[in-house]
């Protein structure tokens, strides 16, 4: 069984540590947990392990964050990785800050990178993990 997790986030030294990238973060703390790194792919850093008898890939769109859909569905295609089985986790202003949220589908809730994946995907069928991060820290706080 394959899955596949993408983390959305901003490349970029300007955003690297930014709360904005808690996607991209979470990605480098789980392939480090696995001992493996990230490559350069198309669209995306990738990486892969095993996990449980399960084939998990972990993308980080190069895209930017609000065009992260093209990189999920060319990630999926290739890879052969049905939607069900995709992971996307992100930041959440509107969730107070250290909350986390999961769902198995929904909207996009205003998060454009969300919105950018629902409308290439054509689908709400996918689950989220969203990291609240306040709505409350001056742009671009580390």
């Amino acid at each position: 069984m394959k899955y596949l997790i993408a983390g959305l986030g901003n490349i970029g030294p300007e955003y690297e540590l930014t709360r904005h990238n808690i996607g991209f973060l979470t990605l480098d703390q789980l392939a480090d947990k696995h001992g493996t790194d990230f490559t350069t792919n198309r669209l995306a850093s990738t990486v892969d392990f095993k996990y449980k008898g399960k084939h998990i890939h972990l993308i980080k769109p190069t895209t930017y964050m609000n065009l992260s859909g093209r990189a999920v569905n060319y990630w999926l295609q290739d890879l052969k990785i049905p939607k069900e089985n995709l992971l996307v986790i992100t930041d959440d202003i509107a969730i107070p800050f250290g909350k986390l949220r999961i769902r198995a589908k929904g909207t996009h809730g205003g998060h454009n990178g969300l919105r950018n994946i629902e409308e290439t995907l054509g689908t709400q069928e996918y689950a989220r993990l969203r990291f609240g991060v306040g709505g409350d820290f001056p742009k671009g706080a580390r």
